[in-house]
């Protein structure tokens, strides 16, 4: 089951690839939103323990000037069997205007008190399409600490200005 999963988040990620191809033009300079607060929803799932939840995420992103880098904070909650929170910094690159590849490093925190905290590494990938100041598209996300990894997809909705 996990191979499979993770095999579509390769091909989702290489599809957004080719998706981004298509419509690279002039149009990479004209990302013009500095800050970004955004979030995304959808399941995810737990691959050592067998088990789904809903993840939900939230973020700010500091787009550098003239750059294609961009750094900011995050919050993850999956709301499932396991409580699973996680805190971390946020890495972004856009290789293209619309696709967005972000590392996180930070901190998971398990347990009905959250009192198991843990090193925690996310990788995210998402495409957006804009209207005006607003975006939304697919996210894919895969998840590492210790104790087990998950796999999400999900929307993504973001706020730039």
């Amino acid at each position: 089951m996990y191979k499979t999963i993770i095999l579509l988040f390769i091909f989702i990620n290489q599809f957004s690839g080719l998706l981004a191809q298509e419509h690279e033009s002039e149009n990479d300079q004209e990302h013009e939103h500095q800050h970004e607060i955004g979030a995304s929803i959808g399941p995810a799932y737990f691959i050592n323990d067998d088990e789904f939840g809903l993840s939900t995420h939230i973020h700010y992103v500091y787009n550098l000037t003239n750059s294609k880098f961009g750094l900011g904070s995050g919050y993850e909650h999956i709301f499932a069997e396991i409580k699973h929170s996680f805190v971390g910094a946020e890495f972004n690159y856009r290789p293209i205007h619309q696709l967005t590849l972000n590392l996180s490093p930070g901190i998971v925190f398990e347990g009905n008190q959250n009192v198991s905290r843990d090193f925690g590494l996310h990788f995210e990938t998402s495409y957006e399409f804009e209207i005006g100041a607003f975006h939304i598209g697919p996210v894919a996300e895969l998840a590492w600490h210790s104790n087990d990894y998950h796999v999400s997809f999900g929307a993504h909705f973001g706020l730039g200005f």
